[in-house]
């Protein structure tokens, strides 16, 4: 009996584990999720004294509406996770109930027999009436061991009682947790329809600015265009620089060139805390579709006010130079490996000093209220798409 319970409390406690451990997870990818809404609404309020809205708005609000429905499904997932695991517990509340009460009864049987057969004189009698030793010892040993079975019949629905109580708690407090869950689904979506409301209305304010947009458009690509002009020009004369007869390139070089590669898909962030306003790659206006963005070499996050940009990996310090729309700029060399840091207001480092990962080189420029870094990343001459080397 007490075997049977054990590895019933034993499949319990694996089961319990199991199903804490999905929700656990979901959990955590939930909370992810909130903490970069939560970033994103410190960003909106940043913005709010100035009188028109522009797009650098609308991203963040558009940005808001993506994160907001990953959540609702996050959250939808974690009720059924919740409700499985409820369902699970109250099957397991019944089986243990319908357990106990067959021990109840068991008991009940055992300690009436007894009561029946109390008179301890009875009991030596019908042992001292056996017809040789050998029934004797059976019969002394079946009344000795009539004794135990009641003692273990006892101590198994203790047993049992203690887990059946303890899967009646949790039970109780899974309920709890999917009433919780539920009312904050109904909650986001209530959210959900104000933000797309406020998109909506954002377009239509920046739907009567087409003029004044196409004419900062203009000055936006002269910008892009000077910079990446600038960026290929030093990246193509160090290139040629490798490629020439006097070059020998390190032992140094080569393992942190590999080093760096290694580590595509963990390299941290280039500021502490931020969202990706600006993707890689080229894009369509997110008011006029039919006007096509500058191509974008790298990404731009936006981040807190006058925040630190920190170097993504050890390197050397290639140059520093100044740029129109993007204040100061850093590049740094890592062996065959280049990243490139702009809109820097400060900055802390200068040419040819070698840093380590996550030091600060300096602090971000302040714009509309907060601060954005346009951050780029290249293997020799050619750029690659930095959220495919960044840690998500």
């Amino acid at each position: 009996m007490k075997v049977r319970v054990a590895i019933t409390i034993i499949f319990a406690i694996l089961s319990l584990r199991v199903s804490a451990q999905n929700v656990s997870e979901q959990t955590k990818r939930r909370e992810e999720i909130e903490k970069e809404i939560a970033f994103l609404d410190k960003q909106l309020a940043a913005n709010k004294s100035r009188q028109q809205a522009g797009t650098k708005e609308l991203n963040f609000i558009q940005r808001k509406i993506a994160n907001r429905k990953k959540l609702l499904q996050e959250i939808e997932q974690e009720i059924k996770l919740i409700d499985a695991r409820t369902g699970e517990r109250e099957r397991d509340v019944a089986k243990l109930s319908a357990e106990l009460e067959s021990l109840k009864r068991s008991y009940s049987h055992l300690v009436y027999n007894a009561y029946k057969h109390r008179d301890r004189t009875v009991w030596i009698l019908y042992v001292l009436a056996s017809n040789n030793i050998d029934q004797g010892y059976r019969r002394w040993s079946y009344l000795k061991n009539y004794s135990a079975a009641i003692r273990k019949n006892a101590e198994a629905i203790r047993q049992k009682n203690q887990l059946l109580s303890t899967e009646i708690e949790n039970l109780s407090k899974n309920r709890e947790e999917s009433l919780k869950m539920k009312s904050q689904r109904e909650q986001e979506s209530r959210t959900l329809q104000a933000e797309e409301k406020r998109a909506k209305d954002i377009v239509n304010q920046l739907s009567r600015r087409e003029r004044e947009f196409r004419q900062q458009l203009t000055e936006k690509r002269r910008e892009v265009e000077r910079l990446n002009r600038e960026i290929e020009r030093i990246l193509a004369e160090a290139a040629k620089a490798k490629k020439s007869t006097d070059y020998k390139e390190t032992e140094a070089d080569r393992l942190l060139s590999d080093k760096f590669e290694n580590n595509k898909g963990r390299l941290p962030w280039p500021v502490k805390q931020g969202v990706i306003i600006d993707h890689f790659g080229q894009h369509n206006h997110p008011v006029f579709k039919n006007i096509t963005l500058p191509f974008n070499n790298g990404i731009t996050i936006s981040t807190t006010l006058n925040a630190d940009a920190l170097a993504v990996f050890d390197g050397v310090v290639k140059q520093i130079l100044v740029m129109p729309g993007y204040n100061q700029c850093v590049l740094i060399q890592h062996g065959n490996f280049y990243t490139f840091y702009t809109k820097l207001d400060k900055v802390r480092v200068k040419s040819g000093d070698v840093v380590k990962t996550g030091e600060p080189l300096g602090s971000l420029a302040e714009a509309e209220g907060n601060s954005s870094i346009h951050f780029q990343l290249w293997r020799g001459t050619v750029k690659q798409n930095p959220e495919h080397w960044l840690r998500k």
